[in-house]
């Protein structure tokens, strides 16, 4: 009984509110036209109404138990009547029960087939997404185009940061796009410029193809202290030498974005520096740099970069993150994205 009351009242919780008023009111009527039963004396009778009960129970249950139970108390109150009522022909009372009875059976029933439905519906869904997520990547939790990847691949580790030109979900879709062919190539192709070549043709034959990305890739052999950079038209890296000094790292020549290498062919060609222990690399998007105080100057970065006193590559944007924060004039308003890459021994 406990069990049955809690699933009833669960449902009457999911139950709109409407509804819940009209299950009421029948529920008063019932008991109305039982006092009436029980005022006008032992010749009439309203117990085949107690039919009703069960199908009133079975209103929004999520177990055949509730009308069955329903149906058991709607049967004893059948009796009751009837022992209240005995100049009623006892054929009378046994059609109510009857009644009670064949409903009781039919509501069940009818719980059981809607929660089968309800089941079967569900799996159909759960497939669904399935295959959705097979076969189309979630929207990533961004609302801009700024991207970035960081993966151990046997050629060493291997790492993009990117802005895709534009806003909104285009620009989250071309971001999905070129992460999914660098998470598919770079563990494949031993060449870091093939693999910006690659990023740009699978732009060039998306469907997105009216944007284009700006992005840096690094090579970092895992055994030597050299870092290939290959630059497609983003924000040159900052180097933090292990004295705190500060330098750019701009390109040998000038590489298109992404998606624009058929203007320049064979354009793109990379850069080796060399990353000694405790030099910081740091990859920024132009959402940092182009970040104005209340005057309208651009946000120093290199020279931020160099005052800032932690060594931790976690600790160094955490700090560079919050002074951006507190440079700007009205708050962070274009998408940002930092990556610091340090080498320890």
């Amino acid at each position: 009984m406990a069990e049955a009351a809690q699933a009833g009242a669960a449902a009457s919780a999911t139950m709109p509110r409407r509804s819940r008023r009209m299950l009421t009111a029948a529920y008063l009527l019932i008991a109305a036209a039982i006092v009436a039963d029980l005022l006008t004396g032992p010749h009439t009778t309203v117990s085949p109404i107690l039919a009703a009960v069960p199908v009133l129970a079975a209103a929004g249950a999520r177990s055949a138990r509730v009308p069955l139970v329903a149906g058991a108390l709607a049967a004893v109150g059948v009796g009751l009547l009837a022992l209240g009522n005995q100049d009623v022909s006892a054929a009378v009372h046994l059609e109510a029960v009857a009644a009670v009875a064949a409903v009781t059976l039919a509501s069940a029933a009818g719980v059981v087939l809607t929660k089968t439905r309800e089941q079967e519906l569900q799996q159909v869904r759960t497939v669904a997404e399935a295959a959705q997520r097979a076969l189309l990547r979630p929207v990533p939790d961004r609302i801009g185009g700024d991207l970035y990847e960081v993966l151990d691949t046997p050629y060493g580790t291997r790492v993009v940061l990117g802005d895709v030109q534009g806003k909104g979900l285009a620009a989250v879709e071309t971001a999905a796009d070129v992460l999914g062919v660098f998470r598919a190539d770079a563990r494949t192709e031993p060449d870091l410029a093939r693999l910006a070549e690659h990023l740009d043709s699978a732009l060039e034959q998306s469907q997105h193809n009216e944007r284009f990305v700006t992005a840096v890739l690094l090579a970092v052999p895992a055994a030597q202290d050299l870092v290939e950079i290959v630059n497609c038209g983003h924000p040159p890296p900052l180097l933090r030498h292990r004295s705190g000094a500060v330098s750019e790292i701009e390109p040998p020549s000038y590489v298109p974005p992404l998606g624009l290498q058929a203007l320049i062919p064979d354009a793109i060609g990379g850069k080796t520096i060399d990353l000694e222990p405790g030099d910081l690399l740091l990859l920024y998007t132009d959402g940092v740099s182009e970040t104005r105080d209340l005057q309208g100057r651009f946000y120093p970065l290199a020279a931020r970069l160099a005052a800032i006193g932690a060594r931790e590559p976690d600790a160094v944007l955490d700090e560079l993150l919050a002074d951006v924060v507190a440079y700007s004039a009205d708050g962070m308003t274009d998408d940002a994205a930092l990556l610091a890459v340090r080498r320890d021994a």
